[in-house]
């Protein structure tokens, strides 16, 4: 069964990994300045990535295997990305509200991803 989507902006795991990645931008504009190239920097870097990868899995839909690993990468970088909102939180740089919220829709995120990954093929174009 193919998806429905006819493009990765369909992809209801990209417009939630986007909104998550917008999310994560906003919060950590508020955390020091000597955070900037450290805790920072990671945690836009790997938030960013999860969507990013989405997208090029999509573009690779036509080679199982390779769409297949885009979609791990997807989840790898999510669980980056859940290492760093914890050591933000560890650091009180982000409060608890803003934890549980990050948390709960990084969580979504990764259901979305498994479900992908978990029916891959019915991704993929014919060759």
């Amino acid at each position: 069964m193919a998806p429905l989507a006819q493009s990765f902006r369909d992809l209801e795991a990209y417009k939630s990994a986007f909104r998550f990645q917008q999310q994560v931008f906003e919060i950590s504009k508020r955390w020091p300045a000597e955070e900037r190239f450290a805790l920072t920097g990671q945690i836009r870097r790997s938030s960013r990535s999860i969507g990013a990868n989405i997208v090029e899995s999509w573009a690779k839909r036509r080679y199982p295997a390779q769409f297949l690993c885009k979609l791990t990468d997807a989840d790898g970088e999510l669980q980056e990305t859940i290492h760093w909102l914890e050591s933000a939180r560890a650091c009180e740089y982000l409060a608890q509200r803003d934890h549980i919220d990050l948390t709960s829709a990084v969580a979504s995120i990764g259901k979305m991803l498994g479900s992908m990954i978990n029916q891959y093929e019915s991704f993929c174009t014919a060759h």
